[in-house]
């Protein structure tokens, strides 16, 4: 497991932007974290990390937005959904399992239908709203490798 604190907006973006550096089409990505905590400001880093340069908006109405860059990004925020069968509409399985990455806000809502291995990540708010924890939680080789690659990227302080 990763385990880091942000400070600000920035840094909380410059975890995400690293993080978005190592990932490759076929990844998914999914953000867990209460109103307020920083997912979307986490994704937005993500998107810089794999070369998008247009902004990064919460798809909270569209439940799916799609950016381009050296990969394409599919970005969800399944809040609205009132589960796992809600994504059959959304045509889910071409999005996980297509040629792009997949970073879901509030991917503890649709956990059922999400693949065995991913990269779980928990953004929680420090207390007096100082701080941000990120806390990343690999699940399969693929994402264990992505992890420790970040880790050593943000241990040398690049």
């Amino acid at each position: 497991m990763f385990y880091t604190n942000t400070k600000s907006p920035e840094e909380t973006a410059r975890i995400g932007m690293m993080l978005g550096s190592f990932l490759t089409a076929g990844d998914i990505v999914c953000l867990q974290g209460e109103l307020g905590a920083g997912k979307t400001c986490f994704a937005q880093g993500v998107a810089r990390g794999m070369g998008i340069e247009d902004p990064v908006t919460s798809p909270t109405f569209n439940l799916v937005n799609e950016y381009h860059g050296k990969l394409t990004l599919y970005h969800l925020d399944v809040y609205r959904l009132n589960g796992p069968g809600d994504l059959d509409d959304l045509g889910y399985e071409d999005i996980f399992y297509g040629d792009g990455v997949t970073l879901i806000e509030w991917a503890e809502r649709v956990r059922e239908a999400l693949p065995a291995e991913r990269l779980e990540i928990l953004i929680n708010r420090g207390t007096q709203d100082e701080f941000r924890e990120i806390r990343m939680l690999p699940r399969g080789d693929r994402y264990r490798l992505v992890v420790e690659g970040l880790m050593s990227v943000v241990c040398s302080g690049s």
